[in-house]
């Protein structure tokens, strides 16, 4: 309801305006002459008549003036820009002129708009004939022109009380006949040109486009979301076409990328600005997931515009030259073209706004859409020579680009912080789904490691000892005596029986965990350091601090199996004679270290083997540290594992 309260207000402001300009434009007497003076005088429209012919006519001033005489020369707007919308022909202006002023002057008559080219031929009081006084294209950048400027100005003199008549041809070829064109002095016009930036608010105006486009680019290097992407490309679209419009690309861009950006054709800029906001609204209400149909057609109007611009880029050079029908065509497309960009941008905001679900979505970025329509509507009859009014400096189109960026960064910016929070739930549930994932592995590797642990203990462990009672018996006894060499090999074969048992009881030991009720995680340590001293090299030493059997049982369980597996790797792997075992209690984490005297590992290699690999990836996922300080003296392995993570791991 507000929005179209909004825009009710703005559509009655314009035609209020509208009605306030065409008052002010009452019909005026047409001068015989324009009287100039220093700085200025009159305004030209004031004397001035125009002509229009093909251009297929030869360009001839004495022609045009020949035109003059029978009549057909009509005058423009009083007070107001000649704009004759999509004519395609050329245009011939004259004017006749008086130095009203007591001393000479030097004047500048001067198009501040494109123009393919130019001339400006000078009859003086005696003279039969015109003499052409300059050439000039817009297609040559402001430093490589006669007069050097961002606009087309031609210089002319007059002696004192001389008078003139000063014909002004104009040939332009991309559509759109709008001639912003004015006489004063060339010390007033340099002055103009000079604060013309400051007081047509360009200055600031650029500056807040160019940081609008840096600030997407920022935050589409922290999300990587491609509405930024688009946002950057649509503000280079507009901000290209408003440079333009002005002239300020003659004089900031260097000579060859102005020819190329001209080479795109002005209105084209927009077009391509206009694509770009469809791929920005489209986005932005999310119309890939719910309007397959009317994102598709969105997306196909967006590329048929920029192979329209390409095919246009092409063609058009060689058109103007031999084909005027294909110039015509392609004008007549772009516009068609810019229409169904802006149709289609309505569309999608009516199809919003009566969607509950992307009503919220469409009311807010209807806002934005609603402030350029507003300002590239009026810039746009004004194109189409509907209408010449402008009531804002530098353009609406400008402002309505200012207000749509102001709020449309805004919504990024809201965008932006929604995605974060999006990503950082996403991020949450994917740690959770991973942390539940981890402890149903090791809960499933526990349960396999103790199933193994008595299976070995309680199966393998009583058929060694029954094998080694019946080595034992009489009977083999007496044979084994018969035969000296039977008995050394009998022997033997007793001491492999006594270490394989051995070796079943101490993996046995190793792997079964330290369990609450069942032995706690100093004791399980002490254990399993008396089982492999009982063997009487390695010699290995423990210290566990107190109160470790208050600690969670997740956490016993987890340091009791970093301890066996790096006992285990020390006494198989490192030939150490010495090993030390310390466990400390700190107040927020549990620490483990062990050291040995034996010859060392490279850590970041695969000698590092698939004990120690297994140790690193239990420590990380426990959210704890793993440090490795190996070499020919000997190895120092320390784990710190902090208790909140183990809690917060166990509760999944």
């Amino acid at each position: 309801m507000q929005l179209r309260y909004c825009f009710l207000l703005m559509l009655g402001w314009w035609l209020g305006s509208g009605q306030v300009a065409r008052a002010a434009e009452t019909p005026q007497a047409l001068r015989d002459t324009l009287l100039l003076t220093n700085p200025e005088g009159a305004h030209v429209s004031e004397a001035y008549r125009y002509f229009t012919e093909p251009f297929e006519v030869a360009p001839d001033p004495e022609h045009a003036e020949a035109q003059w005489r029978a009549g057909k020369f009509r005058p423009g707007p009083w007070h107001k820009t000649l704009n004759l919308g999509l004519l395609h022909e050329r245009v011939w202006i004259r004017l006749p002129v008086r130095n009203v002023d007591t001393e000479r002057l030097r004047f500048l008559w001067s198009i501040f708009n494109f123009t393919d080219s130019a001339a400006l031929y000078c009859r003086r009081l005696g003279q039969a004939t015109f003499t052409r006084l300059g050439a000039a294209s817009s297609w040559v950048p402001a430093a490589e022109r006669a007069y050097p400027a961002r606009s087309l100005s031609f210089p002319f003199t007059l002696d004192a009380g001389a008078a003139a008549v000063l014909l002004l041809r104009v040939d332009v070829h991309s559509g759109g006949i709008y001639l912003p064109t004015y006489i004063e002095t060339a010390e007033h016009f340099l002055a103009w040109e000079m604060g013309f930036p400051f007081e047509r608010h360009w200055v600031w105006l650029l500056g807040f486009y160019l940081s609008s486009a840096l600030f997407n680019l920022v935050l589409f290097a922290f999300l990587r979301d491609r509405i930024h992407l688009w946002y950057v490309a649509y503000v280079v679209g507009v901000t290209v076409f408003l440079m333009m419009e002005d002239g300020l690309d003659a004089m900031l861009l260097p000579a060859a990328l102005y020819r190329a950006v001209w080479s795109v054709g002005q209105f084209n800029w927009i077009l391509l600005a206009a694509a770009a906001g469809i791929r920005i609204m489209q986005l932005f209400l999310r119309l890939r997931s719910g309007r397959r149909r009317l994102y598709q057609a969105g997306t196909w109007l967006a590329g048929a515009a920029v192979v329209f611009v390409a095919a246009y880029a092409g063609l058009f050079p060689w058109a103007v030259r031999h084909n005027l029908g294909v110039v015509q065509a392609l004008i007549t497309t772009r516009e068609l073209l810019l229409a169904g960009v802006f149709a289609y941008g309505w569309v999608v905001l009516l199809v919003g706004l009566l969607t509950r679900r992307r009503r919220r979505l469409a009311g807010y970025y209807a806002l934005t859409y609603l402030f350029f329509f507003a300002g590239y509507a009026v810039f746009w009859l004004n194109h189409l020579g509907f209408s010449s009014f402008n009531p804002v400096y530098p353009n609406t189109l400008a402002w309505g680009l200012f207000f749509e960026l102001l709020v449309l960064s805004a919504l990024l910016t809201g965008r932006f912080r929604h995605t974060l929070r999006q990503n950082a739930q996403l991020r949450i549930r994917q740690l959770n789904l991973r942390n539940a994932q981890g402890a149903r592995l090791i809960a499933a590797q526990e349960e396999e490691r103790e199933q193994l642990a008595r299976e070995l203990h309680d199966a393998l462990g009583p058929n060694l000892m029954a094998l080694h009672l019946a080595w034992q018996g009489p009977a083999v006894r007496e044979a084994l005596t018969n035969s000296p060499a039977a008995a050394a090999a009998g022997q033997q074969a007793e001491l492999l029986l006594r270490h394989l048992r051995d070796d079943v009881r101490a993996f046995s030991h190793a792997l079964l965990p330290a369990e609450p009720g069942l032995g706690s995680l100093a004791e399980s340590i002490k254990t399993l350091s008396e089982l492999i001293n009982s063997y009487g090299s390695p010699s290995v030493h423990t210290y566990c601090d107190e109160g470790l059997d208050l600690l969670p049982a997740p956490l016993q369980q987890a340091a009791y199996r970093i301890v066996a597996e790096l006992l285990n790797n020390a006494v198989r792997h490192a030939g150490a004679t010495e090993i030390q075992v310390q466990v400390l209690r700190h107040p927020h984490n549990l620490e483990v270290l062990v050291e040995d005297n034996g010859r060392g590992f490279a850590a970041d290699t695969p000698a590092a083997g698939i004990g120690l690999r297994g140790v690193r990836a239990r420590v990380e996922y426990l959210q704890g540290r793993l440090h490795i300080d190996s070499s020919a003296q000997g190895s120092s392995l320390v784990v710190q594992i902090p208790v909140s993570a183990v809690a917060s791991v166990s509760s999944h």
